[in-house]
């Protein structure tokens, strides 16, 4: 259950300890996520600005904080409410996963380059760069993200532990990002590098022969064992067992000491530095629009739906047709256009595939196309259908399905709820009857699964007839908006009368209730005014009733403060209140570990029963965290007697939050926050959607590496139970359908773990970059008690081909711009190149990066590839890049200021790539 995919970095200030990565110590402030946050945050604003040039508008944010920074990128066309939820989500697995590498990799050399793992360590970052943009490509944002965060720890770690810094180097070491440039100079196993150091801080312990040879070194770290080559250096510290045996001490640069200031401040501005030249690769590769998808900054959510395709299904599938062009039409060019589709068909046996698009008139095209046939036995593959929604989908996305039959795969329905906990999506089902006789069939049972999984993700369960189902459909006209938030979520079960009371502030927009049930109500504003369900348009808002669904909206002059609802029924019943807001909040549930860097790991199941409940949350206003006041942070009961648990909060600051809570409610439980907007001064409350629970049983399962395509993959894992001992059933399943191999069940003794292992094999014919989601559950004998893990992997074919594409310059005409800049108006000058991949993988993209002019190239699958440029005399420079199958990114640049000579020209270009990390070799 702890996800060996992540740990909220943030909290290990709070926790003194030995350690092997920035932290902050004596003082300073600077760790592997300020070093990130810094390069990621600065490139990200440089991407915002070339794409607002591109699309002719300025780029101002109103602030520094990430939201601001969010409005200000989207330019025109955030003209709503803009949330920056996404982004902060982003940034937050980012971060998580390059903390991730101190716990799972502590005693791994290269990933931390001790030891003097060089080659090693270079060889895992240009692995992980090659996954990233495969990753990318195949719009698998999330292993995206998760690999970036590994990398840059272990480039940042470079210059912490080696002696970059004491050899007085002030820029990066290029080097470790190009492998065509050669690692030189490095210190051999048989060179001494350190002389002892008693007091175990001296100021550089580096031998003067090692600094004067300008021979590369790091320290050598021992996790578990003290042994060290003779007169090596240590990495250094309480958790390092090496630094006791001479050359005692180390030349770490981790934590900010009275004897190592100005080193430690210089290694940060390198590993800075170092970090955002590795984004620049990236985006070079990927391009501004992806790379800024790939940190969550987009319009607003992706719109999915799942359709049953089945022969009585054509009045619905108009209607889901007629819902996606309506809102394609009335939401685009605004902040509440969705900045992606999908669309997954189901019938029986078949289901998918996956349909995505940004374009909305393909979106168009594929729902129009999507004929019903088939599907004479009523139940249909609906859930095989939203698992694949699930895994596709981007995490918190908002699912819609459209079905007339029950679940024909309704074993899948604890992997959708493992899948629903896992990516915080809200799933909605829209459900019709076919005849009368099977309406009957479905309120008889067909659907609860559909119903479970519904109150689980946050979502509604609608029951409607065919005829009805068009006034049920606004519920998704409100939803696939952006800045969507929560305020109530509850679940009455059995019936009966219940008064709620919830508050409203005054950010809050397009306030709408949703009861699901046959119920009666009355609603009461913080004045006293009230409002019944049988008055259809009131005081307080406009009612509408379809099937089991009472929707109400409230006037746009509501006011802010408690209210209440008193509902009154017989019959299970559910109440949620949404609106749409900047003000939220983003979550994660943890645990602590200990070792050599003490943390909090991300739960990828359910938290464990009979301890405290921890969780990681990130509070987001519209100004960043110093717009608001974070006051109380519960868990609350979503069914059965309300019971609320308060945390104890620790602020981590920038808007994070640890929270502690001592004493979990029973059965499912939601996790709510409340809190001041010093905006407008207003109270607010703001509660999650996805359900959770405690469970006696612990799953713990590493992924330590991709897969290539036709390889296996050995994946072990542990289980363990603080309930009764026995037999437990293990299920696997994988949204790719992959081959696997793992045990039907393990037999377990209380308190201690049972360990096995799954095989995964994916097929040699699978795309690189194709991301796979992976269920694991274990479950006691008798079903009362379960718990899984959520693991992710990526499927990247082993990368050959790590050399830049070749730029020629053939020539430059500049002989008719004048000198004088005032007259360059009516002339023009032309540059000529031929760009090759030599024997890589081939050009596949060409691209302007600087200048007015117009570029233009041959065809790209020639050995050679000729490229045209011709501009103004008044815009003097060129810069074009060049990306090669394998992602390996090349600028070609040219001036024409005091242009001298040719042979001059060309000598200042081979010079200024050779300085800058050009990736193109040009030739005189």
């Amino acid at each position: 259950m702890t996800s060996v995919l992540g740990f909220a970095l943030l909290g290990l200030a709070l926790i003194a300890g030995p350690c092997v990565a920035f932290i902050p110590i004596g003082g300073g402030s600077s760790t592997h996520v300020t070093i990130t946050g810094t390069a990621l945050l600065g490139k990200v604003k440089e991407v915002c600005q070339a794409v607002a040039d591109e699309g002719g508008y300025e780029f101002k944010p109103t602030g520094s904080s990430p939201e601001e920074l969010v409005q200000g990128c989207l330019g025109p066309t955030a003209t709503g409410i803009v949330s920056g939820a996404k982004f902060h989500t982003a940034l937050q697995e980012i971060y998580t996963q390059n903390g991730l590498v101190d716990r799972d990799f502590s005693n791994s050399a290269p990933h931390h380059f001790n030891s003097e793992t060089f080659n090693e360590g270079r060889g895992l970052i240009l692995e992980g760069m090659g996954a990233i943009k495969a990753n990318i490509r195949s719009e698998s944002y999330k292993a995206a993200r998760e690999a970036l965060g590994r990398v840059l720890h272990t480039l940042q770690d470079f210059y912490s532990h080696s002696n970059w810094v004491e050899l007085q180097n002030t820029e990066p070491y290029i080097n470790l990002l190009r492998p065509d440039l050669p690692l030189d100079n490095l210190a051999d196993v048989n060179t001494p590098t350190c002389s002892d150091c008693e007091s175990g801080s001296c100021p550089n312990p580096i031998l003067p022969n090692i600094l004067s040879e300008k021979k590369l070194t790091s320290g050598y770290m021992g996790v578990y064992f003290s042994s060290k080559p003779k007169g090596k250096c240590s990495h250094g510290g309480k958790g390092d067992l090496t630094s006791t045996i001479v050359p005692r001490g180390g030349i770490s640069k981790d934590e900010r000491r009275f004897d190592n200031i100005a080193a430690h401040n210089a290694a940060v501005n390198l590993a800075t530095s170092a970090s955002t030249q590795l984004l620049e690769d990236i985006v070079l590769a990927v391009g501004n629009k992806e790379f800024l998808k790939m940190m969550g900054i987009a319009r607003s959510s992706v719109v999915c739906f799942v359709i049953d395709t089945t022969g009585s299904m054509s009045d619905d599938i108009a209607e889901a047709r007629k819902v996606v062009y309506e809102i394609i039409d009335s939401k685009k060019g605004t902040q509440d256009e969705p900045s992606e589709y999908i669309l997954v068909p189901f019938n029986d046996p078949d289901f998918g595939p996956v349909f995505r698009t940004e374009d909305p008139d393909k979106m168009k095209k594929a729902i129009s196309d999507l004929k019903p046939k088939g599907g004479g036995d009523i139940p249909e593959m609906c859930l095989s259908a939203l698992q694949l929604a699930l895994t596709g989908a981007p995490s918190s996305s908002h699912i819609y399905v459209f079905t007339d039959a029950a679940a024909k795969d309704v074993e899948l329905k604890d992997t959708i709820a493992a899948l629903i906990r896992s990516s915080k999506s809200t799933v909605s089902f829209f459900m019709t009857s076919r005849s009368k006789k099977r309406r009957r069939r479905a309120t008889g049972g067909a659907f609860d699964a559909y119903k479970e999984l519904a109150l689980a993700s946050g979502g509604q369960a609608i029951e409607v007839s065919k005829k009805q189902l068009p006034q049920a459909t606004d519920v998704i006209r409100d939803t696939s908006t952006s800045a969507l938030v929560t305020v109530l979520q509850r679940s009455v079960n059995p019936g009966k009368q219940e008064t709620l009371t919830f508050t409203l502030d005054e950010s809050l927009q397009n306030i709408t209730l949703y009861i699901t049930g046959q119920v009666t109500f009355t609603m009461t504003d913080p004045a006293g005014v009230t409002q019944s369900n049988t008055e259809t348009t009131g005081k307080l808002g406009t009612v509408q009733t379809v099937g089991n669904l009472a929707r109400i909206r409230l006037n746009d002059d509501k006011k802010k403060g408690k209210w209440k609802i008193n509902v009154n029924s017989k019959e299970p019943y559910t109440v949620k209140v949404t609106g749409q807001s900047i003000i939220t909040f983003i979550y994660n549930f943890v645990e602590s570990f200990e070792g050599p860097h003490p943390g909090y790991a991300v739960l990828s199941g359910r938290p464990l029963a009979g301890q405290p409940t921890k969780l990681m949350l990130s509070a987001i206003g519209k100004k960043g965290p110093s717009s608001m006041s974070v006051g109380d942070i519960s868990l609350v009961t979503v069914s059965g007697p309300e019971s609320l648990r308060n945390g104890t909060v620790t602020d981590l600051g920038n808007g994070d939050i640890l929270v502690t809570v001592d004493s979990v409610p029973d059965g499912e439980f939601l996790v709510i926050m409340k809190g001041t907007d010093k905006e407008t001064n207003s109270e607010f409350q703001r509660q999650s959607t996805t359900m959770m629970s405690v469970s006696k049983v612990n799953i713990e399962a590493v992924v330590a590496t991709d897969v290539e395509p036709g390889e296996t993959l050995e994946l072990p894992f542990g289980v363990t139970t603080q309930g009764p001992g026995g037999t437990y059933s293990i299920t696997a399943r994988n949204d790719r359908d992959f081959p696997m191999v793992f045990p039907a069940s393990l037999t377990l003794t209380t308190g201690k773990y049972a360990n096995d292992t799954l095989t995964i094999t994916p097929p040699a014919t699978t795309p690189s970059g194709t991301y796979v989601t992976l269920t694991l559950e274990a479950r006691s004998k008798d079903g009362k008690d379960s718990n899984y893990a959520v693991l992710r992997l990526s499927v990247i074919t082993k990368i050959t081909d790590f050399v830049q594409p070749v730029c020629k310059v053939l020539s430059v005409q500049s002989n008719d711009c004048p000198r004088d800049v005032s007259q360059c108006r009516p002339h023009q000058w032309e540059l000529s190149a031929n760009v090759t991949d030599g024997n890589g993988t081939g050009i596949e993209n060409i691209f302007l990066r600087k200048g007015n002019g117009t570029l233009s190239h041959t065809s790209l699958g020639a050995p050679f590839v000729e490229v045209k440029y011709n501009a103004s005399c008044c815009s003097q420079i060129v810069e074009f890049i060049a990306v090669d199958e394998a992602g390996n990114v090349g600028k070609c640049y040219q001036s024409i200021v005091h242009s001298g000579s040719p042979r001059i020209l060309t000598l200042s270009l081979l010079l200024w790539l050779c300085l800058l990390v050009s990736a193109f070799v040009v030739e005189p």
